[in-house]
């Protein structure tokens, strides 16, 4: 069976060649990626011009830090409708706020069902936009040079790590990730204390982009000690830029 889904999409990948999600245009400026593990750390010399990009209810710590609206917000398709607690914590993180693109992953309803699920806990946006699961692959191997088809939850990856192939793909020259820790349990918007999914797969590609070379940074010394990854500091920027 898992073979047989492999197949499957990989026929539709090829045969559809689906383009990636990107901005529309280029990041010229850090982009700052909130995630929702427990922990999260505004980044040293962090300025205004950042990009905020913030994943499912993350949006809580950047509104609690004081931050404008996200530029980009990504949220899972079960978290418009799903009656878990995981997704009620996340409706209930971003009832009445609002962002700039909202991108919604996998989401196979009509738009208009989406447009009403939002509105139904007054989440607002200017631009709203469906990723589809080959778009999803064609971001992956954009960045990360192969094919991923996500065929179990060994091989998935998360939000997070979608949101910092996303900021690659818009030509960021720094990408500085919190909250994203593939090593930790639980939400910041909850007290579930759930667990992470796609851990393994997280803390692969991460280390990955690394000895790629490419510019991910992190704000958390945690994440900075388990993956290796540079700690963002104030003056990244000045030597980058």
């Amino acid at each position: 069976m898992k073979a047989y889904k492999s197949l499957i999409r990989r026929v539709g990948y090829y045969a559809l060649r689906p383009q990636p999600p990107h901005y529309p245009s280029p990041f010229r400026n850090p982009v700052l990626i909130v995630g929702s593990a427990p922990v999260s750390n505004l980044p040293e010399g962090y300025q205004s011009n950042y990009h905020l990009l913030t994943i499912n209810g993350s949006q809580s710590v950047s509104t609690g830090w004081g931050l404008a609206d996200p530029d980009v917000t990504f949220l899972q398709y079960r978290q418009v409708y799903g009656t878990n607690d995981n997704a009620v914590a996340v409706r209930k993180a971003l009832k009445d706020q609002s962002t700039g693109h909202l991108y919604v992953m996998r989401w196979t309803q009509s738009r208009k069902e989406l447009e009403d699920g939002l509105a139904a806990f007054n989440y607002s946006y200017r631009h709203l936009h469906i990723v589809n699961r080959l778009q999803r692959m064609a971001l992956f191997k954009r960045i990360m040079g192969y094919l991923n088809t996500e065929d179990d939850l060994e091989t998935r990856f998360s939000n997070g790590v979608t949101a910092v192939l996303y900021a690659l793909a818009s030509g960021a020259r720094a990408v500085i990730i919190t909250g994203i820790n593939p090593a930790s349990q639980g939400h910041i918007y909850n007290n579930l204390n759930l667990g992470r999914q796609h851990s393994q797969t997280d803390h692969d590609v991460l280390v990955a982009l690394l000895r790629a070379g490419h510019p991910v940074y992190t704000a958390d010394p945690d994440v900075a000690q388990s993956t290796g990854l540079p700690l963002w500091k104030a003056d990244n920027w000045t030597l980058g830029s």
